[in-house]
């Protein structure tokens, strides 16, 4: 095998252990490294070669959250108005509280001081993308920020997974209609 095509399969190892950590985060309160490696089809020295420790692989699912996040705003904004951009943005703000809270349940405190250092910045930066471009049409009114909303959003990394379909897009769907412009 050339080296081109065993970096190719690194790449691919490592994407698909993030995506599978990811979805075991989300569904489990107990994530095992062995069982990530077990169902991402790759052995545990890939694992640890790729990351060290199980913090390493926890902050990446997160940092990939925040990217895809972030990324996501700007998207939205050309293909919808600004208060449906919100919203969808929304849809996916439950996703990434989801992972959020299991990463969070699985980290010591200093690491997780370093994800909230690294999302803060980026995901006010796009909130603030979505609120500008709704307060600009008149759809959101005009005293509200990123931070406010962020506060506001903060409760579902502590929403219990037994009450996580029925409330989580029912209490942003709240969000939304207090931050509409009422005239």
């Amino acid at each position: 095998m050339n080296a081109t095509r065993r970096r190719a399969d690194a790449t691919e190892n490592r994407a698909r252990i993030i995506e599978v950590a990811r979805t075991v985060i989300a569904r489990s309160g107990e994530v095992k490294l062995n069982a990530i490696a077990k169902e991402a089809g790759v052995g545990q020295g890939t694992l640890y070669r790729h990351f060290p420790t199980r913090e390493a692989l926890f902050a990446e699912v997160y940092a990939y959250d925040v990217d895809e996040l972030v990324a996501a705003a700007p998207a939205l904004l050309t293909e919808h108005e600004p208060l449906a951009a919100l919203r969808l943005w929304f849809d996916r703000v439950i996703d990434y509280a989801r992972v959020k809270r299991g990463v969070f349940a699985a980290v010591e405190a200093g690491v997780q001081r370093d994800l909230v250092a690294h999302s803060h910045g980026p995901i006010g930066d796009a909130l603030t993308a979505l609120l500008v471009a709704g307060k600009a049409d008149g759809t959101i009114r005009p005293d509200v920020d990123a931070r406010d909303v962020i506060l506001l959003t903060g409760y579902l990394s502590r929403l219990d997974e037994a009450e996580w379909d029925t409330r989580a897009r029912h209490l942003l769907e709240l969000v939304v209609d207090g931050l509409r412009r009422r005239d």
